[in-house]
């Protein structure tokens, strides 16, 4: 099994930019480029020369680093097939079912539209990792901005049959409202109000909350528990189909 080294840190207002390194193979990822100064500044404090950017969607606050990054280091960048003529300096469009080798890195691209038309996921199963950008968050979830709620649904339901185990990376520091919301729809879930706490916690005193595993998301996450029988019955819709649950949901938090 390959060790990988991963190093997330903040960007931006609430982004989080994530570098992967494989020391072995002399490969390291940037997942996404919200700007430029923060990842060089990873870079340099790791010791690490970056060789690739993996892009999950083309918003600026996930590409604005990519021009500055790709003329320094020379990198190749990679991002979803659906949205090359939005991303600045993209070599290579990928879609599911591809499985990228980078190094001793084995990515896997999974389909996950919604929150964009293409955007996708990467999934390095021999780490235990994934990067959702922004269609997972913990405790919640991107908004539907050019796909359909069913298509968002579909997107989670595959990011939530990875191994229970996995790590999840997300591209925002949203935890704590997402949590707020879960609980006024979940009010009896007493892991999610741990978690509420554990959240605010970790915010006041300077430290992430992410990563997040995916059991524990499947536990406290409502929009991944959109065909739960309670969840359903609180918001009045049970007997919809789950994608219709989840629209509700989504619409909810968009106004909470």
């Amino acid at each position: 099994m390959t060790l990988l080294a991963i190093h997330q840190f903040p960007c931006l207002k609430d982004n989080y930019g994530v570098l992967v390194h494989d020391a072995e193979g002399g490969v390291t990822l940037s997942i996404d480029a919200p700007e430029a100064a923060a990842v060089r500044r990873a870079l340099d404090q790791q010791g690490w020369s970056l060789t690739h950017i993996l892009v999950t969607h083309h918003h600026a606050d996930h590409t604005a680093g990519i021009p500055a990054l790709k003329k320094e280091t020379g990198c190749t960048v990679i991002g979803p097939n659906g949205e090359t003529e939005r991303i600045p300096g993209l070599d290579t469009g990928v879609c599911e079912p591809e499985v990228l080798t980078l190094g001793a890195i084995q990515v896997r691209v999974l389909d996950t539209p919604g929150h964009t038309m293409g955007h996708v996921s990467y999934w390095l199963p021999e780490a235990g990792v994934a990067f959702v950008g922004d269609t997972l968050f913990a405790m919640g979830c991107g908004r539907v901005l050019e796909g359909s709620a069913e298509m968002m649904w579909a997107s989670l339901r595959k990011i939530a049959a990875l191994p229970a185990e996995t790590q999840i990376y997300c591209g925002h520091e949203y935890t704590v409202s997402n949590a707020r919301f879960g609980l006024s729809v979940e009010p009896e879930n007493a892991r999610v109000s741990e978690r509420l706490a554990e959240a605010e916690a970790a915010r006041a005193a300077g430290r992430p909350t992410l990563p997040t595993r995916l059991d524990a998301e499947l536990d406290t996450n409502v929009f991944l528990r959109a065909d739960n029988e309670a969840i359903r019955a609180r918001v009045g819709l049970p007997d919809a189909p789950a994608w219709k649950v989840f629209a509700h949901l989504r619409e909810l938090k968009n106004r909470f």
